[in-house]
């Protein structure tokens, strides 16, 4: 393989490979309104971060349904709150693969790379998410910042990507829907792909992306033509 070409890409999992619009349903369920989803997924987000910030870490799951019951505070709920929150947390392994996933896994596959994922939520999500699609014999690993010192965008999360597959981070090209996580892998020496399903401008104050693909299956071209 050529040198300017990644030996492993790393996905990002939820949003990235995963469509989260369904989790909108979710909350019409339990009687709340479906807008609070993205201020539910935008603030765990924020929590994550902050503690990685600070130094501190801790579960994705558990920070989801703690800020869940906040968001939901003073709704009137269809379900009382513990039942609600199950709903929408079991929501995560009910989601279904973005339409250009799996056609891009397997058009990635034959350029001869390897397959990883990297994401700041618990590993079953992936598991069943790819299991799912048919898709998991087409990943050698699937990782979680459970098992490193922070969340992404710390570096440290990369870094462990990079230990557990035996390669160092500048072979290693990371692909995700999230601006920041892609800066957080730029500073830690990755490459990196934005996929930009949705036409919006790259945020100017991150590190640019190597590629910006609007469905996944336009990085098996790109990678390839970066060797001519």
């Amino acid at each position: 393989m050529n040198s300017n070409t990644p030996s492993v890409i790393v996905f990002d999992v939820n949003e990235t490979l995963s469509d989260m619009s369904p989790m909108k349903a979710r909350f019409v369920d339990i009687g709340a309104p479906s807008h609070l989803a993205q201020i539910w997924f935008a603030s765990l987000l924020r929590d994550g971060f902050a503690l990685a910030a600070a130094g501190g870490t801790a579960k994705f799951a558990e920070i989801s349904s703690e800020i869940l019951r906040g968001v939901l505070r003073g709704v009137a709920l269809t379900h009382n709150l513990d039942d609600a929150v199950n709903h929408i947390m079991a929501g995560f392994s009910a989601l279904n693969l973005h339409p250009d996933i799996a056609d891009g896994i397997r058009a990635l596959k034959t350029t001869g790379v390897r397959l990883v994922t990297l994401s700041n939520g618990g590993v079953q999500v992936a598991e069943t998410l790819l299991t799912r699609a048919g898709l998991r014999s087409e990943f050698e690993a699937l990782l979680t910042v459970e098992n490193a010192p922070a969340w992404k965008p710390v570096r440290a999360a990369y870094d462990y990507a990079a230990n557990v597959c035996g390669v160092p981070p500048g072979d290693m090209l990371l692909v995700a829907v999230h601006p920041w996580d892609l800066h957080g892998a730029a500073q830690a020496g990755l490459r990196t792909a934005w996929l930009n399903r949705t036409g919006e401008a790259y945020p100017s104050y991150f590190a640019a992306p190597n590629y910006t693909v609007a469905a996944l299956g336009e990085l098996a071209v790109s990678i390839p033509a970066s060797k001519r």
